[in-house]
């Protein structure tokens, strides 16, 4: 059983995303303050009535963080170089793009397991190749909205399926998955 990496931050490429083509794109409030980064593809909720983009609200659905990717560094120009940090906002807020998804849609991601909370170089494991396999069911945790492979599928709540294993468009290893719940 031998570890996957990810070198950098997570990366999404939305290969059939229906949250993009209806419009349902949720950008107006900010992430809750505790909160200091955001990578492409960690899940989070519209908590429309505290007024902020968090985790852990107990109402709501989980929806793909997959902001507009801006580099300003000509040095760092990959989708492995992009993350929102609470530091590169003057006043120090957050406002995400979450994407609604739907049974059916279809990415290819390697934001599983683990955020990077060493920097942009970091290797980050994502998981086994044991447990990335093709069959596996994903779901977001509840604490920092990130893909983790479950024993079985849930009963409830968002589901993901690895349908293929694959790369990122920069050679990464990653996983193209579909929306199963």
């Amino acid at each position: 059983m031998a570890d996957i990496k990810r070198k950098g931050y997570g990366q999404v490429e939305p290969n059939h995303l229906s949250g993009i083509v209806t419009g349902q794109i949720y950008a107006q409030l900010p992430v809750k303050s505790s909160e200091t980064q955001l990578e492409q593809g960690q899940f989070a909720k519209y908590n429309y009535a505290a007024g902020v983009v968090d985790f852990d609200s107990e109402d709501g659905e989980f929806m793909l963080v997959y902001n507009e990717e801006k580099l300003y560094d000509e040095r760092k120009q990959a989708h492995k170089d992009f993350v929102y940090k609470v530091g590169d906002f003057t006043d120090k807020q957050m406002f995400p793009r979450l994407i609604r998804t739907y049974v059916g849609d279809i990415m290819t991601t390697n934001m599983i397991g683990a955020a990077n909370t060493t920097g942009d170089e970091a290797e980050v494991t994502i998981g086994a190749d044991d447990t990335l396999v093709v069959g596996a069911y994903l779901a977001p945790n509840t604490t920092k909205g990130i893909l983790t492979v479950a024993q079985s599928k849930p009963e409830s709540g968002m589901v993901w399926k690895i349908v293929k294993v694959y790369t990122m468009p920069d050679g990464q290893f990653g996983v193209k998955i579909q929306r199963v719940q």
